[in-house]
């Protein structure tokens, strides 16, 4: 059977810039038959995917004669004579086209040489359109036995042979729309993506929260220790940041009287790049007034695992060959018990700063001389011992003050913070806390990191005194949650890179890469 892919525009043979010619001069001769190469509509009555399970009894050689209307991307084409049979690939998936010389000529009668315009002007890539009737063939294939066809859109370009194989992985980021076209399994993710995040809010709406935009562009960086972006806004002569964080103005609008709110949107944070790390992603903040952090343990639980089931219809899932099971309630585990479990040292039991640093480099930790309280080692010790251990859902808890500026000091347990992180799989998918909602204690310690910031911390913030007049009007007890949405993605649609999770990730221009 010959097909497309061995006829001459194979790109083993020709250039991109002969093939793209060969084109042009097809759209040419489209215009000339009196065809329009670029269509403005076209009716569509069924999906590929409708078809298949509609018609999916249908014995070989049966044909139906209701007429349907579909259209899509050429993905094969082959040709014989007077038979050909095109491949035809929709959002939902694909069907064959049965295109018979005498049935097309005869239904488009107006149109000389339709059949041979078909056979000769089409390529893979293009986008058809096509009427016609409902026929598995003798071989058993569900084919739209086709009258009438129109080229809605000519492609100049053509697929990739093997996109999978190429050497250049960033390319298949770089150009999505040509990924998404070859690798149906990528369009997949990006439509669970959307189920997620719909699931997620559909979720918390049922339990009465509601979803307030705030400002991407800030006065002051604030709400998490990260390096933010800086922007400069023209007409007001200042510098901006763009947020790298959502909770500063939700907790504001818990000040005004709203209890539960939540907002799901785009964080910016000016750091580096990997497999778990984008500089611009998504987060969905919830803030529940006269909630804590165990009330939000059981909220993560519920939206997490409700996404899962209405998604993927199941709890037990599989991540890049691993079984993770999301049934509730999910392991609840303090910091300290966790470092003590993997490294033996129990920093309760430390006197000080240097006796804490000696006994972590006798455990073999690295780096320890950074570390400036021994709540920041604890940090350390838990970072680089513990973290990648943690593959079943985990609720880690109770964190060293010092790298929780936000979080309400634990009320049984003094240098701590009532502070939960949930890991998954070795990473961070979500971020809680009881909130502080005493301003004079939270002055304190956005002055702290204000001197840090001074110092040349990067990630450290200035004083944000509009938030600090808004906690003086009275916050009422508040619990908060943050959950990365690209990586409960990449876990819930076993994606292995950010990437894969990200529609369009940031990548270098090409010319900079190759540099």
């Amino acid at each position: 059977m010959p097909s497309d892919r061995a006829q001459p525009e194979s790109q083993s043979t020709s250039t991109l810039e002969e093939i793209r010619a060969t084109r042009l001069a097809k759209v040419e001769q489209l215009k000339q038959a009196g065809q329009i190469p670029y269509a403005y509509r076209w009716d569509v009555t069924h999906h590929a995917a409708d078809l298949q399970s509609k018609f999916a009894e249908l014995a070989n050689g049966e044909e139906v004669a209701m007429e349907v209307s579909i259209a899509g991307r050429i993905l094969a084409r082959r040709v014989f004579g007077k038979l050909a049979f095109f491949n035809l690939q929709d959002e939902t998936g694909t069907i064959q086209l049965y295109l018979e010389k005498a049935r097309i000529e005869q239904s488009m009668a107006e149109m000389p040489n339709a059949f041979n315009h078909l056979k000769q002007l089409t390529d893979v890539g293009d986008i058809l359109g096509v009427k016609g009737t409902i026929k598995r063939t003798e071989k058993g294939e569900l084919s739209v036995y086709v009258k009438e066809y129109a080229v809605l859109t000519k492609s100049l370009l053509p697929l990739p042979d093997k996109w999978h194989g190429l050497t250049d992985v960033a390319k298949r980021y770089r150009q999505r729309y040509v990924d998404l076209i070859v690798n149906p399994e990528v369009r997949e993710t990006f439509r669970r993506r959307a189920l997620i995040t719909a699931s997620m809010r559909r979720y918390l709406d049922q339990q009465g929260f509601i979803e307030i935009e705030t400002p991407v562009l800030q006065t002051e960086a604030g709400g998490a220790e990260a390096r933010p972006f800086i922007t400069y806004h023209n007409t007001l002569e200042m510098d901006l940041y763009l947020r790298i964080a959502t909770e500063l103005h939700l907790k504001r609008l818990i000040v005004g009287g709203f209890e539960k709110v939540f907002e799901l949107g785009r964080i910016f944070r000016n750091e580096g790049v990997s497999t778990r790390h984008n500089p611009e992603f998504t987060t969905i903040e919830v803030y529940q007034a006269y909630a804590d952090y165990n009330d939000m343990m059981q909220l993560t639980e519920a939206i997490i695992t409700t996404a899962a089931q209405d998604v993927l219809g199941t709890l037990h899932i599989t991540y890049q060959g691993t079984t993770i099971d999301l049934t509730p309630p999910w392991r609840r585990v303090t910091m300290h018990d966790l470092v003590q479990e993997k490294t033996g040292l129990d920093f309760s039991q430390f006197g000080t700063l240097a006796e804490a640093k000696q006994a972590a480099v006798d455990a073999g930790l690295e780096e320890v001389e950074k570390c400036e309280t021994i709540g920041n080692l604890l940090n350390e010790a838990f970072e680089q011992k513990v973290e990648e251990t943690l593959i079943q859902p985990t609720f880690v808890t109770d964190y060293p003050v010092e790298i929780s500026p936000l979080a309400k000091p634990h009320r049984s347990k003094p240098g701590l913070v009532e502070r939960f992180e949930l890991f998954i799989v070795g990473r961070e998918t979500a971020n809680s806390f009881s909130e502080l909602t005493d301003p004079i204690d939270q002055r304190q310690r956005l002055e702290a990191q204000a001197d840090r910031k001074a110092a040349g911390d990067l990630e450290a913030h200035s004083v944000d005194e509009d938030f600090l007049t808004a906690l003086e009007y009275g916050m009422p007890p508040t619990g908060g949650l943050g959950i990365g949405i690209d990586r409960l993605v990449m876990l819930l649609t076993d994606c292995a890179s950010i990437r894969d999770a990200i529609a369009f990730p940031l990548l270098k221009p090409e010319k900079a890469e190759e540099d």
